[in-house]
């Protein structure tokens, strides 16, 4: 099967400090990768290197397709409800009508805030509108970064079907986890140490740094 993103390479440093060191990764549709590391290790770095937001140093991002980005940090207008939004990147997409967007809302269990202010919402709550954003136009490549903080349980499940529609849609998935329970989850787990990723299934132990705690 062909690899809908592959980055070959990938080289960040802060001044002196390097944090991507030639980080290579190549997910193909449907395939879910989990991107494990010690706090610090630059996991959110080249999370933001894959989406393009972020100049690296050095190494090649090639994308098949559309691409969804959810960061750690929403990035919503506090003055503009949830609807608002929706419309409001349905424009940008081009997209017909607010279908997905709709659908989304029920599925994770927010429909009740659609008109109410992203100011006015509790963290999980925009993290949710956060997903529902990314997740708008469908897009072929998925990049999740903690998309769960600030989850209760019921929402953490819904989230967990909402990816498992996801995989039978095709969608390729790389997600950054601090959670090791969650590791079974996964086709693949990208072990970033020292700036490099080392891949493994969940069931091998890494080959090499700490393992990732929370």
């Amino acid at each position: 099967m062909t690899a809908v993103l592959v980055a070959e390479g990938i080289r960040k440093s802060y001044g002196h400090h390097q944090v991507l060191a030639g980080a290579d990764l190549q997910v193909e549709p449907g395939q879910l990768v989990a991107v494990v590391g010690e706090n610090g290790a630059g996991k959110s770095t080249l999370l933001k290197a894959l989406a393009g937001t972020l100049k690296t140093d050095g190494g090649t991002v090639e994308l098949t397709g559309t691409l969804g980005y959810c960061p750690q940090q929403a990035v919503l207008s506090d003055n503009l409800t949830v609807g608002q939004h929706l419309r409001y990147f349905a424009a940008a997409y081009q997209l017909a009508d607010l279908a997905r967007g709709e659908s989304l809302l029920d599925q994770l269990g927010y429909a009740k805030y659609r008109n109410t202010s992203a100011g006015a919402l509790s963290g999980g709550t925009r993290q949710k509108l956060n997903l529902t954003l990314a997740l708008l136009h469908d897009p072929d490549v998925l990049l999740l970064d903690e998309p769960y903080q600030g989850f209760d349980w019921e929402t953490y499940l819904r989230f967990w079907d909402l990816v498992g529609d996801l995989r039978e849609r095709g969608t390729a998935i790389v997600l950054i986890t601090h959670l090791v329970f969650e590791q079974d989850r996964f086709d693949v787990l990208a072990d970033l140490v020292h700036g490099r990723l080392q891949l493994r299934s969940p069931h091998e132990s890494p080959s090499g740094g700490d393992d990732d705690r929370p």
